[in-house]
């Protein structure tokens, strides 16, 4: 166990030292995480598909993943008006009118969903155990941390004007120690270590990652139920934010979790206005960077 997270931890890092200026370059890098995403993915599905009593299985996973998202529903949303409370966040006029298509969002939000669901499929019915999945699937995450290392690096901000950033800063951290809460609430629910536990409250929202990563240290089942929680969480956050944006800004950033500088942002900026974007790339770029580390720390407990 200590191995495979220390092989989480150590392709992200590398992909971090490196800067790069070649915009075509990066351009390849993006659209190659995003194929593997759904590569590992539907490996993930696969996976589930040919588990041994799947129907009894998806029966646990429901109510593991119905208790997760829950828990950290109720712990983060109160952690983050906490925060508001202490730290208020006023937001001038929204500056434009514009809304997002968000028929759009929620259709990009099940690609992932098909992606499994493909796998799974192919794994219930069409394919035996299949040779080496195992490995491939392992090569195919350190590959995609490590391009994930270098988008981050290279994502054209300032790590520490990023940590500068008071509010930013201040939701990440309270949703991190508030899903890390929640984690603890839920061992008994899960009936797992609590590091497993902790692991599980680690996404913050990144389900193309939680899944694989849990996924590849625990098995398809728990893969399957960190990727469902995470996906889950930013269908909420997509229909949270412009109900309280305007009333509690922090709620609304910080629910999101990492997809806050990047699939939520558009409608956090629509919501919101401009003076919600620093803050929400701030928060969003924190998880995002902690989700990988604290998955990784934690399963190496076991």
């Amino acid at each position: 166990m200590l191995t495979g997270a220390l092989l989480i931890l150590a392709p992200l890092f590398l992909g971090f030292a490196f800067a790069l200026s070649n915009r075509r370059l990066m351009t390849v890098i993006h659209y190659t995480v995003e194929g593997l995403v759904y590569f590992i993915l539907a490996l993930l599905g696969l996976g589930l598909g040919q588990m041994d009593g799947l129907l009894d299985q998806l029966t646990a996973m429901a109510g593991q993943v119905l208790g997760l998202v829950f828990v950290l529903l109720l712990a983060n949303v109160a952690g983050l008006w906490l925060f508001h409370r202490w730290q208020p966040m006023t937001l001038p006029p929204s500056e434009s009118d514009v809304r997002p298509g968000y028929r759009r969002l929620f259709l990009a939000g099940l690609k992932p969903l098909l992606a499994v669901l493909a796998g799974a499929l192919l794994g219930y019915f069409l394919f035996a155990k299949l040779p080496m999945v195992d490995d491939v699937a392992t090569g195919a995450l350190m590959l995609l941390l490590f391009l994930i290392g270098l988008q981050l690096r290279n994502a054209g901000l300032s790590l520490r004007k990023l940590l500068m950033n008071r509010q930013g800063l201040g939701i990440a951290l309270v949703l991190m120690f508030s899903s890390l809460l929640a984690g603890l609430v839920l061992i008994p629910w899960l009936e797992v270590p609590w590091y497993q536990a902790l692991a599980l409250a680690s996404g913050f929202g990144w389900y193309s990652l939680s899944g694989i990563v849990i996924g590849d240290a625990l098995g398809p089942a728990w893969g399957g139920v960190a990727f469902l929680n995470d996906v889950i969480r930013e269908i909420i956050a997509l229909a949270l934010i412009p109900l309280v944006i305007t009333a509690r800004p922090a709620v609304a950033i910080g629910y999101g979790g990492a997809t806050a500088m990047d699939f939520t942002l558009p409608v956090i900026r629509s919501s919101g206005g401009l003076a919600c974007v620093p803050v929400a790339i701030a928060s969003g770029f924190l998880l995002s960077f902690l989700s990988p580390v604290l998955m990784g720390v934690f399963l190496s407990l076991g």
